[in-house]
């Protein structure tokens, strides 16, 4: 892949705003912006130095379109490798677009999505995790998710997988070169060291591998079911989670047909809570595929929160012990969080008294006023609680990417692959097949290894102007 032109794009948000910055990159950068521009001080900006910033007019010919700043940053020492380019104009989108039409006809053409980042990879400024990592910035809206992307765009995975990859590559020449002495039946690689070193590698494609569990649902939001039985106040504890109206409150049975999900950040974490359909034997139509889809939701649901009606819960505690039961065994692996809701109407010995029934249950009970919101931060903590943050608080890599966790699976594979080839004294030549594949699969998250398939789906996913 080789780019030789010279792409044009806006950088900042599409719409009007106190300001926006059009961004060129390529050869011609600098040229195409000094014949549309227009110093106040009369510099040409073809001579000026790298990194300046330079008070002037957009013209056309007599036609003046902006007063506006331009930013240089010439070659290598830019976000591409290449000549950029940054004009800050007033926000106004005719104004944008006759910028932008203006630098097309003097020779840009429009930059394709990622189309700058991954210019900045080929130019060898980012290697592909990292490259990988702005999309990944961009589209954070919490710390947590903010932090892991800060981490990988420093290099912070790139590096752990690069530095098993060079001790990796040094044994497989050494192996290599066995293959030229075979006659001979010399060893230049030690066993021993080869053994330790596959040993570590396969513990921290392990440990990599397991934190994909916690990132994955770190980046894209920890879905949490929220269930229970028509008009246990479900709707009402929703909103007061997000402290504000989301879902229809009625004292109607069956008020949500369907699922209602909303996003709320607590302590870092993004939490996306899913407000379901109430369980019941119904025989009206709608209403049941609402149930149907509560079950699938929480199925998908990483956390589950079952709700329950204190005043119920007097009358008959061993019909809540059976549905307390029944999600129990139809999904063991998920958290359960049992609350006891509208405990604003009953005493403080009436509320001791459910408790010391379900604890029988060996479950963690939540009493709450979803209505008065009592409660609701306890259960913020426990939410919190089930999500491993020490990781982050540790700066360890954690992997959030499906393509690289894919590629972390293959390569372990063929790790283990080699290390029962050692064990079991394969000949040199099959143990070199498994370890070239290995070095091939550690190439890929770094970008060692692609083809234009595989930057083509990355960079498709890229906001045009990054």
């Amino acid at each position: 892949m080789i780019y030789n032109d010279t792409i044009v794009a806006l950088a900042t948000p599409s719409g009007a705003g106190a300001v926006a910055i059009i961004r060129m990159s390529g050869k011609e950068a600098i040229t195409i912006a000094s014949n549309v521009f227009e110093s106040v001080s009369g510099k040409d900006i073809t001579k000026q130095k790298t990194h300046t910033i330079h008070l002037g007019t957009i013209v056309d010919g007599a036609k003046v379109y902006d007063q506006v700043l331009v930013s240089i940053f010439k070659n290598p020492h830019s976000y591409t490798g290449e000549d950029v380019i940054e004009i800050s104009c007033h926000g106004s989108t005719f104004i944008q677009q006759q910028i932008i039409q203006l630098l097309l006809r003097k020779g840009c053409r429009m930059a394709q999505a990622g189309e700058f980042t991954l210019r900045s990879f080929l130019n060898g400024k980012l290697d592909l995790s990292q490259a990988e990592a702005v999309a990944d910035l961009i589209s954070s809206d919490n710390e947590a998710s903010h932090q892991i992307a800060m981490q990988q765009m420093r290099g912070g995975f790139s590096s752990e997988i690069s530095k098993l990859r060079e001790e990796l590559l040094n044994f497989a020449s050494l192996i290599e070169l066995e293959l030229d002495f075979a006659e001979e039946d010399v060893e230049f690689a030690d066993r021993t060291q080869f053994h330790d070193l596959l040993n570590r590698i396969e513990f921290v494609l392990k440990r990599l591998i397991d934190s994909f569990a916690v990132g994955n649902v770190i980046k894209n939001g920890i879905p949490v079911a929220i269930v229970g039985e028509p008009n246990v106040g479900k709707s009402t504890l929703l909103n007061a989670l997000l402290n504000e109206e989301r879902a229809i409150v009625s004292e109607i049975a069956g008020t949500t047909r369907d699922t209602i999900e909303d996003e709320l950040v607590i302590g870092g974490i993004g939490f996306r809570f899913i407000d379901t359909a109430g369980i019941r034997e119904t025989i009206d139509v709608v209403e049941s595929i609402g149930i149907k889809k509560t079950f699938e939701k929480i199925e998908q649901a990483q956390v589950v929160i079952l709700l329950l009606d204190a005043k119920e819960l007097q009358v008959s505690g061993l019909k809540f012990q059976v549905e307390i039961e029944k999600i129990k065994n139809k999904f063991p692996q998920k958290p359960l969080i049992v609350i006891i809701n509208k405990v604003d109407l009953l005493s403080i010995n009436e509320v001791e008294t459910i408790r010391q029934k379900l604890e029988t249950l060996n479950l963690k009970l939540e009493t709450i006023s979803a209505k008065e919101k009592l409660g609701i931060d306890d259960l913020k903590n426990q939410l919190l609680s089930f999500v491993n943050t020490g990781a982050l608080r540790n700066n360890e890599t954690i992997v959030t990417n499906t393509r690289h966790y894919d590629s972390l699976l293959k390569a372990l594979e063929e790790i283990q692959k080699v290390k029962f080839g050692l064990s079991s004294n394969l000949p040199s030549d099959l143990m070199a097949i498994d370890i070239r594949q290995a070095l091939y699969y550690f190439g890929e998250i770094t970008g060692e290894v692609t083809n234009d398939e595989l930057l083509g789906n990355i960079f498709a996913n890229f906001c045009i102007g990054k």
